[in-house]
C-alpha cells in the first residue's frame, strides 16, 4: 500500500512537470523565423507543354517550384499553360504565382499549402505517383500569394531570390 502511495505521488509530479513543460516550450516563438500560412488566392492546375519549357522564369526551367513575379512572364507562360482561357489578371506589384510542376515522372499536382519561415517560402503541392516519364508534357499546379516579406523561395537544400521586378 505504502509503494502505491509513493507511486501515484511520483507518477503525479512526472504528469505535473510534463505539462508545466508542455505548456512553455509549446508556446510559438515571437520572431522572424516562425512559420506563417500564407493564403492562397487563386489557384490553377493543368498540363504544361515541355516544349515550351523556356517560358518559365530564367534560372527556373529545371527546378520542381518556383514563381513568376511579373505580368509579361505570367501571360507567357499562360498562353502554353492553358492557351484556351484569358490570362487572369494578377497584380505583381502585390502577390506573386508560384509553381510546381514536374521534373521527372508525370504526376497530376495540387498545392495545398505555403509558408513563409522568415522571408523564405515553402510551396507544398500534393501530387498522384507514377512511372510514366515525362514525354511531351507535365502537370503543372499555379498559385497566386501575398508578396510581401517574400525575399526567397526554397526548393530542396536550394534558395531561389525572389527579385522585385514588377
Amino acid at each position: 500500500m505504502k509503494w502505491s502511495k509513493v507511486f501515484l505521488a511520483c507518477f503525479a509530479a512526472v504528469c505535473a512537470a510534463v505539462a508545466f513543460s508542455t505548456a512553455v516550450h509549446a508556446q510559438t516563438p515571437i520572431n522572424d523565423k516562425t512559420f506563417q500560412d500564407l493564403p492562397i488566392l487563386h489557384k490553377w492546375s493543368g498540363d504544361f507543354p515541355i516544349d515550351n519549357i523556356d517560358r518559365l522564369p530564367e534560372g527556373q526551367t529545371d527546378t520542381s517550384i518556383g514563381y513568376i513575379g511579373t505580368k509579361a512572364v505570367f501571360a507567357n507562360v499562360w498562353k502554353a499553360f492553358k492557351p484556351e482561357e484569358l490570362v487572369p489578371e494578377v497584380d505583381f506589384t502585390k502577390t506573386l504565382v508560384v509553381f510546381a510542376r514536374n521534373v521527372v515522372f508525370y504526376n497530376r499536382l495540387s498545392t495545398f499549402k505555403i509558408t513563409l519561415k522568415g522571408d523564405t517560402l515553402a510551396v507544398m503541392a500534393m501530387e498522384t505517383r507514377s512511372a510514366r516519364p515525362i514525354e511531351d508534357k507535365a502537370a503543372m499546379a499555379m498559385a497566386s500569394i501575398p508578396r510581401e516579406g517574400i525575399k526567397s523561395i526554397q526548393v530542396g537544400n536550394e534558395r531561389i531570390p525572389v527579385l522585385d521586378k514588377h
